[in-house]
């Protein structure tokens, strides 16, 4: 789990621009995500093979 957080928290800084997750990773992946205060910020975007691309935006989803 801290190492989702800290992939998470780099994305956020701007260190890295996505985050590229594997579908047997995405719950694990997923049950940090929605404990993050920004959790609105993270857009994520399926692929084929179930990976999801996860990127960091400035204004929040709604």
């Amino acid at each position: 789990m801290e190492k989702y957080e800290n992939m998470i928290k780099q994305l956020q800084n701007g260190e890295i621009n996505s985050i590229e997750i594997e579908k047997e990773q995405f719950y694990e992946f997923r049950e940090v995500l929605v404990k993050h205060p920004l959790f609105k910020h993270f857009r994520g975007e399926a692929k084929q093979n179930g990976r999801i691309i996860y990127t960091y935006q400035e204004i929040p989803r709604s």
